[in-house]
């Protein structure tokens, strides 16, 4: 069959077959595997066809909006923000008679910090917990099915707010103090910070677990938030891990994404963007969150970014760095795949053309999102196997990086004590993973790994018992590498390591004192490794950033990973790529400033799915720099007509002798591309019925699929593929089997 050419044409609006009146449903909507969140009201033209509607704001129309989702078929529930919102009534007390101007974040020269030029961050108080509690009881009564609470952020720059000095007060029992006079009282306020946002976001899991109990429903709570390396580097303090065991959390949506991935860092001297190994490592740490919790985790894509100056081109690129960066973490499946799409869809940005016109979205792009999009829902994918450098080496993070961001002397700008061990090891092809301190003592969590990094510059321990869990893990067989010079001003702050409290009534000028001891060693231990138990501490007195600010310190800190993967007799290998497999489908990401080395091929019936044609393409190489997403088709039991991949949601596929049919749906105005994989070439394509003059058909007789192109209509389009009867023939049918059994995966 020629490509691009139409095929089967009957007599236009002439209906060859009855087909079924209404939509069907996806039975797979009620995993929700992917979402989205809209202020808007319903717009075909964003019908993306996600599992579902995440609704947002708590005020104005919302009961209409989110009616209007529903009725289009989605599961519909609220988002809405916790630090700032279209709240106006709250602080010019209309909602209780009482002005609460006083609680918008402050910083010290008495300006109000500012979500645009007229909502203020807030300063939670109780009262304020009262208001969102409120607020969310209208959403519940309007139908929504869980609530999310986003962005529970509080400036490092603030503080200074009259009522942050009541809750000083309050929390600590004296004065409040100016948090840029000293490095204790930056991170003291840090830490109420922390407190007052998790306390705020207690009081509606809980007021929303006591109304669901009234009117008999169980409705999840959930957290959009960005990682905690992100919210470190830019300045906010964020509860974070303290959410995970609270009462009523049942998880969180991570929020990485193009604006944050692309935050420069440092590595070997040199400060860029490095927008795929920031997401990795930022997905990683909201990975290991909730690892071994039980709660669940979204991740989120944003196609276009908060940013409307950049170029599409930008965005595309950027946008598939980051999918390929969440999708290397095959524990998580749930995504939310665009916070506004309204923005992609329906907005207009740089041409990129030197011309300055902006433009809309091409044609392609869409459908590469929407294709996309369509994937995720598939990726509960339990087998996976890894092409990459040794694994099971983490390095150690704990919230408290947030509190050591502000004067008078704030940690590195680049966050460099995390970059600076983190960075070479993933350079050098090691899918390593940011562990959370404060979960170490969660049953199995330290079980993937064999060796760990840490250091407390940057950060400090905010118990000593993640000191007793780290020694049980060492004396069982880990290799602990401590890297750190004990020059970090924070150190000196006042809390359990030097004022005798929790340490067994003795005092250490630092941390790390109270940790060796803990492993058997000396306060003053000599550099080099010390065998504890079945394991060892490898201990480095050099400053992490240090060793980001010059071109030798990645070597260092590689030379460290190798002496410790040999102690852990782990195999050593450095590649300069990152490929999983996962299921069908393969992840890979070249990497540049990297190992030297080969260039992996891949080879096989590899349907690109970063190409809005779909190609199917029998070896590709992964360059440094390549972003990669494949399907491979030897993977798939094609014994049977399948629809592969598409830029629509295809459901209620059905084969009966030579017919092969399934319902296509998608947003207006975009164009679907979907592969069908068959056994026999077809003899006719109809939509709805007839042979439309913008169905465009091409026949791949190596694949044994064809691509079919036409316009997305998101009340849905019958597709009917009529092919020759097959003739067997048991040498043909066996070339089609899978090439590698599932058990090999």
């Amino acid at each position: 069959m020629a490509a691009g050419a139409a095929i089967g044409l009957t007599v236009a609006g002439a209906r060859s077959d009855v087909l079924p009146a209404n939509p069907p449903k996806d039975p797979g909507q009620r995993l929700e595997r992917t979402s989205f969140q809209t202020g808007s009201a319903y717009d075909p033209r964003i019908d993306i066809k996600s599992d579902v509607a995440m609704v947002y704001g708590i005020n104005g129309d919302l009961p209409a909006r989110m009616a209007g989702w529903r009725d289009h078929g989605y599961i519909t529930q609220l988002m809405t923000g916790v630090a700032w919102g279209n709240y106006q009534d709250y602080f010019d007390g209309k909602w209780d008679g009482k002005s609460h101007t006083d609680e918008a974040q402050t910083d010290r020269n008495g300006n109000k910090v500012q979500h645009g030029p007229t909502v203020p961050y807030v300063a939670p108080s109780i009262t304020y917990g009262k208001y969102l509690s409120v607020g969310v009881k209208k959403a519940i009564d309007a139908g929504a099915q869980a609530i999310y609470l986003e962005e529970p952020e509080f400036w490092v720059r603030s503080g200074y707010s009259e009522s942050f000095k009541r809750e000083w007060q309050s929390y600590y029992h004296e004065p409040w103090i100016a948090p840029h006079t000293s490095p204790d009282a930056q991170y003291r306020a840090s830490k109420l910070k922390y407190f007052l946002y998790r306390r705020a976001l207690q009081q509606v899991f809980d007021f929303v677990a006591q109304y669901g109990k009234k009117i008999g429903r169980t409705i999840p709570c959930y957290v959009p938030t960005h990682s905690m390396i992100n919210y470190s580097q830019w300045g906010i303090v964020s509860p974070e891990q303290s959410l995970v065991m609270l009462h009523g959390c049942n998880g969180y949506i991570g929020q990485v994404w193009t604006g944050t991935a692309r935050t420069p860092n440092m590595y070997q001297g040199i400060v860029k963007e490095r927008t795929f190994e920031t997401g990795y490592l930022e997905y990683g740490v909201l990975h290991n969150l909730v690892r071994s919790t039980g709660r669940r985790m979204y991740y989120l894509n944003d196609p276009v970014e908060d940013n409307p100056n950049h170029t599409w081109a930008d965005y595309r690129r950027n946008w598939e760095c980051t999918l390929v960066a969440s999708l290397l973490w095959p524990d998580v499946w749930h995504y939310e795949v665009a916070p506004w799409p309204q923005r992609p869809f329906l907005g207009k940005y740089p041409s990129g053309d030197g011309s300055g016109q902006r433009v809309g979205i091409s044609p392609g792009y869409a459908t590469e999102l929407l294709t996309v999009f369509n994937a995720l829902n598939d990726m509960k994918q339990p087998k996976v196997s890894w092409d990459a450098g040794t694994p099971g080496i983490g390095v150690l993070v704990s919230d408290t990086m947030m509190f050591q961001r502000g004067d008078p002397d704030p940690s590195d700008p680049h966050l460099s004590s995390f970059y600076g061990l983190a960075m070479p090891l993933l350079k050098h092809g090691l899918p390593i993973q940011p562990v959370q301190l404060e979960n170490v003592g969660l049953k199995n969590y330290l079980k993937p790994f064999r060796v760990l990094f840490l250091t407390y510059e940057g950060m400090k321990p905010l118990s000593p018992e993640y000191h007793a869990d780290l020694a049980q893990w060492v004396r069982a067989g880990g290799i602990l590498v401590f890297v750190d010079n004990d020059k970090d001003p924070y150190n000196a702050v006042k809390e359990w390591w030097n004022s005798g409290a929790d340490s067994g009534a003795k005092s250490y000028a630092e941390p790390r004192q109270q940790l060796f001891e803990q492993l058997g060693l000396g306060r003053e231990t000599t550099e080099g490794l010390h065998r504890i138990g079945k394991g060892a501490l490898i201990y480095r007195r050099l400053s992490p950033a240090s060793l980001a600010q010059n071109a030798a310190g990645a070597g260092e800190v590689v030379s460290l990973a190798r002496e410790a993967a040999k102690s852990a007799h782990l195999t050593w290998r450095e590649t300069n790529h990152l490929i999983l497999r996962r299921g069908p489908y393969i992840v890979a990401a070249g990497l540049d400033e990297s190992s030297a080395g080969p260039d992996r091929t891949l080879k096989g019936r590899l349907v690109n799915l970063l190409d809005p044609s779909l190609p199917v393409l029998t070896q590709i190489i992964v360059h440094p720099g390549d972003r990669i997403l494949l399907l491979d088709l030897d993977r798939l039991d094609l014994t049977r007509p399948r629809v592969v991949a598409s830029a629509s949601k295809t459901v209620a596929a059905r084969n009966t002798g030579s017919t092969f049919r399934f319902n296509s749906s998608g947003p207006a105005e975009t164009m679907a591309a979907t592969r069908v994989a068959l056994r026999e070439s077809p003899v006719s394509v109809r939509v709805d019925g007839v042979a439309p003059s913008d169905l465009k058909s091409t026949w791949d007789p190596g694949s044994h699929t064809i691509l079919l192109q036409y316009p997305n209509d998101p009340a849905g389009r019958w597709v009917t593929i009529v092919s020759r009867p097959a003739t067997p023939n048991p040498e043909t049918d066996a070339s089609r089997k899978p090439l590698v059994p599932a058990d090999h995966q």
